[in-house]
């Protein structure tokens, strides 16, 4: 019998392309278990623990493709209903440009849930409660009930700023598996902390048996003097909602109607890091019509949310605040944006992180950390 040889010139590519492969087998796996990560579509009753997709009848993403909810049947009779972020859009042009402004799309929705407050690691308080998760592409802080039409070179384009018609789709859908509950958490980051201010009273009527309610806007500030008429005319939100918008700061004017009408039956909380890279790259875009980041616009940032604290604790005399500094930029100094979803359990201010800020607010000890950051000079 003949013994066959590889040729020492094949043994070269043969190696190239087995790393190559691996790589790409390696990457493939990677991508699945982040931004292409999906859970499975909810049939039948819910496996206590387990995330499902739930995708409504009629709920769209902004480019017209089908919307899903996630969903979490937890162990406790208590619910997380929670909004995430991802832009915005303020007129008819950021509307058209879409993804430089807001997500459009379903892309990394699910991978975004397995994080932070929603994680199932051992430490977080929240990891057995229910969670009705609420993606965000409809660029409309998930108030929208519009179809914004416009013309593009004699062709009709259709941007779907639907974000109600999503979240109470989603809420009805699952509605039944929550309704019992006696603890109720309305949070969200970035335009999801948006929506909480914006959409908490909402929230708060589909759980009448509720005796603890808290709501948490989690890095929500921009000052915009067109807020009403972008809520009415682009995202047509139900007049209850757009009805709050009475000057430029719509959290603020939200979370002190909520505060108005439901008083010390509903706690209220707010954090924030000093120096919010992006939210000042957004408020520059409204100042003059350019996003772009730096130390004068993170300086502008950090006096705007010192106003808007102050006005806060004015208007909300028993609210929880939490300002933070974490992940500044050496140059800018401006820090992370956002922390529910990812750093949710790192300690911060005093030896507290905002899973333990948050835990103690929900059992009866509302505090304040981090104020001193307002007045840092950098």
């Amino acid at each position: 019998m003949t013994e066959r040889k590889i040729s020492k010139k094949w043994i070269i590519p043969l190696i190239i392309v087995c790393v190559v492969a691996t790589l790409v087998i390696a990457a493939i796996i990677l991508l699945k278990k982040t931004i292409l990560m999906s859970f499975p579509k909810l049939e039948g009753e819910p496996v206590v623990g387990k995330y499902y997709d739930i995708c409504p009848e009629g709920a769209l993403t902004s480019n017209g493709k089908q919307w899903h909810g996630i969903f979490k049947k937890g162990k406790e009779n208590k619910t997380v209903v929670y909004f995430f972020g991802g832009g915005v859009s303020i007129t008819e042009e950021t509307s058209k440009r879409g993804k430089e402004f807001y997500a459009v799309d379903m892309t990394a929705q699910d991978f975004v849930a397995n994080g932070g407050i929603g994680s199932d690691a051992e430490e977080n308080q929240f990891k057995d409660w229910n969670f009705i998760i609420v993606p965000y592409t409809t660029g409309d802080f998930h108030t929208g009930t519009n179809e914004f039409r416009y013309d593009e070179k004699g062709k009709e384009k259709v941007i779907y700023h639907q974000g109600y018609k999503n979240y109470s789709l989603l809420m009805n859908s699952v509605l039944k598996y929550v309704e019992d509950s006696d603890t109720l958490l309305v949070t969200g980051f970035s335009a999801g902390g948006f929506a909480t201010s914006l959409l908490a009273d909402d929230v708060i009527n589909y759980f009448p048996k509720a005796t603890n309610i808290n709501v948490c806007v989690d890095s929500s500030l921009l000052l915009y003097d067109g807020w009403k008429d972008t809520a009415t005319n682009l995202w047509k939100s139900p007049v209850e909602i757009s009805e709050r918008m009475v000057g430029n700061n719509i959290v603020l004017d939200s979370l002190n109607a909520l505060h108005k009408k439901r008083g010390n039956n509903v706690k209220i909380l707010f954090d924030c890091s000093y120096r919010d890279d992006t939210l000042q790259q957004y408020q520059a875009y409204i100042n003059y019509g350019k996003m772009e980041k730096n130390k004068k616009n993170g300086d502008l940032f950090q006096n705007d949310l010192k106003d808007m604290v102050n006005d806060l604790q004015n208007n909300i005399p028993d609210i929880g605040i939490y300002i933070w500094d974490y992940k500044a930029d050496s140059k800018t100094k401006n820090t992370q944006h956002t922390i529910i979803s990812s750093d949710f359990l790192v300690k911060l201010e005093e030896g507290k992180s905002i899973a333990d800020w948050l835990w103690d607010a929900i059992n009866g000890e509302v505090k304040t950390y981090g104020l001193h950051l307002l007045d840092k000079t950098e």
